[in-house]
């Protein structure tokens, strides 16, 4: 029971903090203003680990290497921490154990890319129905267009309806449940098979 709590939290409070980082990293690679309620909110919870790295790792080319980072390190102790208090064996000091975590963490970095690409693209398909001139839609086309375009030049609008967001989640639903599903366990049977 305790275990499940601690599960529970830890999964879902490091998960949220991962996904600022990355909201983070994503509005300044998408070169979106952060004068907005989203932005803000990232900056004021993020601040506090994210500017002092910052001192130690610089960005690289223009992007916010020291948010994607700390992201990842978080997404790194967010599985140690959960494999530490589950019931199944393993050994931290094995060369496969380290590299199954640098794995399962980038791969949780992946999925929650996903996850926020697959939010984005609902929000602005819902507005520009709904309230196409909300100030949102500036962030939520900055976060897709780079996603959206390509699809666009492929398929164009069909009797005036773009269908590519659909096929956007479409495809993105298809890495979830399909890659990122079969990958996960295959890397964290790693840890356990060669405790």
């Amino acid at each position: 029971m305790l275990t499940s709590v601690l599960d529970f939290l830890l999964r879902n409070v490091l998960d949220f903090f991962i996904l600022l980082l990355l909201v983070r990293f994503y509005l300044q690679a998408a070169q979106v203003s952060f004068r907005n309620p989203i932005g803000q909110f990232a900056l004021a919870l993020t601040n506090w680990i994210v500017l002092p790295i910052r001192r130690f790792i610089p960005p690289f080319k223009g992007y916010d290497s020291t948010s994607l980072g700390l992201a990842w390190l978080f997404a790194l102790a967010m599985h140690a921490l959960l494999l530490a208090i589950s019931p199944w064996p393993f050994n931290f000091m094995s060369g496969n154990s380290i590299l199954a975590l640098a794995l399962i963490a980038t791969l949780e970095l992946f999925k929650m890319s996903l996850y926020l690409l697959f939010a984005a693209v609902i929000g602005q398909a819902l507005m520009s129905w709904l309230s196409p001139y909300n100030p949102f839609m500036a962030i939520l086309t900055g976060l897709t267009a780079p996603f959206l375009r390509p699809i666009q030049k492929v398929i164009h609008p069909i009797g005036g309806i773009d269908i590519t967001p659909f096929i956007l989640i479409l495809f993105i639903q298809l890495l979830l449940n399909v890659f990122v599903a079969q990958m996960e366990p295959m890397i964290l049977q790693q840890v356990v098979v060669t405790a």
